[in-house]
């Protein structure tokens, strides 16, 4: 959000001349870039960096720092109170989230995976809160690429867990009439992928709204300078500020919202197709 502020800042001239439109400086920061600060992304292996790619390996190393001495901390009753926090979250989310929605066997099995997911969402959410910072997950192809593994574990598990045969005809509810059987399989395989893009479309639209609202309170300072006096900009800039703070706090709530309820609905979605007839 910052690095928007920053670019919008430096391209509006007292003259006009050079004006940036918001929300083509928006999409050049939601659209994966190639380059970051006039930093060009190198090619591995043939294939091309973008700029959130180092946000999400950034969110990752954040991961393993925080968590590392979680383990240690539950098994020996110690650790600090950041410590302690984290491992609170770890038995919070295995408890209320990923036991009940998968039943005890299953849910200790994959609480890694639904661990990882939380934290790597949450931590590319707050990334994009610092200056100079990018929200990952207000891209399309990482919030697609979160919703792929939910759509693997769903069928795959439920193949695993089931048995190929009896996951693809279990999704026809028993006792339904023959005649609407091929209509009803026809939805509930359309179901299996929506959910998913239902998921990628949560998570992106709202963390990208959330920089919309920001943009907007933020450009008026922008709008009031240009079509007015810089005077007039600066003299609404206090209360423009102190919006945009209140919305940097609503942000922060809504970086862990989202990371929870992305969680929570892949946790029901999985369980659905780990035991339908739960």
């Amino acid at each position: 959000m910052f690095n928007i502020l920053a670019t919008l800042s430096a391209s509006s001239g007292s003259g006009g001349e050079d004006k940036a439109d918001p929300f083509e400086v928006l999409f050049a920061h939601v659209v994966p870039q190639t380059s970051y600060y006039g930093l060009e992304m190198p090619r591995l292996f043939g294939l091309q960096v973008f700029d959130i790619q180092l946000f999400q390996l950034l969110a990752m190393v954040l991961i393993v720092v925080f968590f590392a001495p979680v383990r240690s901390a539950i098994v020996n009753n110690s650790g600090g109170r950041i410590t302690k926090i984290f491992a609170g979250w770890v038995s919070w989310l295995r408890d209320e989230v990923v036991v009940p929605n998968l039943g005890e066997k299953d849910g200790r099995r994959l609480l890694p995976m639904f661990l990882s997911l939380f934290f790597f969402i949450t931590f590319m959410n707050l990334l994009g809160m610092i200056p100079g910072g990018l929200t990952a997950t207000a891209s399309v192809y990482t919030a697609a690429g979160l919703s792929t593994i939910t759509l693997i574990l769903m069928v795959f598990g439920g193949m695993l867990v089931q048995g190929p045969i009896k996951f693809w005809f279990s999704l026809v509810p028993s006792g339904v009439p023959v005649a609407l059987v091929p209509m009803l399989f026809v939805l509930e395989v359309l179901g299996l992928i929506i959910k998913p893009f239902a998921l990628t479309m949560r998570l992106m639209a709202n963390m990208t709204g959330g920089h919309l609202v920001l943009l907007s309170f933020l450009g008026l300072m922008f709008f009031f300078g240009q079509h007015n006096s810089t005077t007039v900009g600066f003299a609404v800039s206090p209360l423009v500020v102190g919006m945009s703070v209140f919305m940097m706090i609503i942000e922060g709530f809504v970086a862990l919202l989202q990371a929870y309820v992305f969680t929570l609905l892949s946790a029901i979605f999985v369980g659905m197709c780990l035991h339908p007839d739960h």
